[in-house]
């Protein structure tokens, strides 16, 4: 049996209109620091390791829609993010840029975007 060679995640990477004001608005959200800075490529690292978020510019980038529409560009991905008061958590992210989607699927859930369009989740257990 072949074993797995090592392998680390390292980051997610999301795709911006200008990776710099994308990554900005996930400083001020997460409270995480630049580990590097281009033109248009940023890296926050997490406290403490582990996966970090990563941002690139895409010149061709287009919003996408959520909930999903026919003919429309639609998420490939969001983010997860618990919380431990989701009122709090929630108000904290509108004043980092966040706008609340209208739709929400889920009574301890907050579906939020972010300022390129990204959904993200805002949870309690």
């Amino acid at each position: 049996m072949d074993e797995r060679p090592q392998i680390t995640l390292t980051a997610t990477v999301l795709d911006a209109s200008d990776a710099r004001a994308l990554a900005a608005f996930y400083q001020r959200l997460l409270g995480w620091s630049a580990t590097q800075e281009e033109d248009h490529w940023v890296v926050l690292g997490a406290p403490g390791g582990g996966a970090g978020l990563s941002f690139q510019t895409e010149k061709l980038y287009r919003r996408p829609v959520w909930p999903a529409r026919a003919g429309e560009p639609q998420m490939s991905m969001h983010l997860d993010i618990r919380v431990e008061d989701l009122e709090a958590a929630c108000a904290h992210a509108t004043r980092a840029g966040a706008t609340l989607a209208d739709f929400q699927p889920q009574e301890n859930v907050r579906v939020f975007l972010d300022p390129d369009g990204h959904p993200f989740c805002l949870y309690v257990d």
